[in-house]
């Protein structure tokens, strides 16, 4: 059903938009954890038919309320995440589906960006790396100001992050460990997405760790 999902979508975005994508040599076999950037609704399928092998995602539950867009995602390995509901039971099941082989989408920034820029980062994907050793591929999806018919958009694979050179594989890690794993991929996504480190975001991770 995945696979499948995936073929119609890659043809319906192929025909909708200009899709490149750079860096997919970086992705690394086997289950990985994909963290980008977060600008639009299409990103979770951009990512999904670019990317390698079969995955899923987090996803609000606000999205599944429309049947066709919620078919969709579902199609494309998104569950449905209830505002309010416990972190922890979403992180286990997130670490339960890389430890079945299916790599992860997780977007950083929690919230669409509305200028374009990459936010200030959340650690969800810094514990799951931490709890499960899987490397974290940074994502940048990059395209002009507004999604629009035959838009050219970019998608941006960056280098693997390890978090074994950050922190010891484990259920319990460090939380000054995770900041650091945070503040790498984080730096990592800005530069495929703008070009550059922001030094004012990296203050902001490291003030809000």
């Amino acid at each position: 059903m995945y696979y499948l999902g995936r073929a119609i979508v890659w043809i319906a975005f192929h025909i909708a938009f200009r899709i490149r994508t750079e860096g997919k040599e970086n992705i690394p076999e086997g289950a990985v954890i994909y963290a980008s950037n977060h600008r639009t609704n299409a990103d979770p399928p951009l990512v999904a038919i670019t990317s390698k092998g079969e995955l899923c995602f987090m996803a609000k539950e606000e999205l599944f309320h429309n049947k066709f867009f919620g078919a969709l995602i579902r199609s494309l390995g998104a569950f449905p995440v209830s505002r309010g509901s416990g972190d922890m039971e979403v992180i286990d099941k997130a670490v339960n589906n890389l430890k079945d082989g299916k790599s992860l989408m997780i977007f950083p920034e929690g919230t669409r960006s509305k200028d374009g820029k990459v936010q200030k980062g959340h650690s969800g994907a810094a514990l799951i790396a931490a709890r499960t050793g899987k490397l974290i591929v940074p994502v940048g999806i990059c395209f002009g100001e507004k999604l629009k018919f035959r838009t050219k958009i970019t998608v941006k694979f960056g280098k693997p992050v390890d978090p074994a050179e950050y922190v010891e594989i484990s259920d319990t890690p460090k939380t000054r460990n995770l900041v650091k794993i945070k503040k790498r991929y984080m730096q990592e996504i800005k530069l495929l997405v703008e070009g550059q480190p922001d030094e004012k975001i990296i203050n902001q991770e490291e003030e809000n760790a």
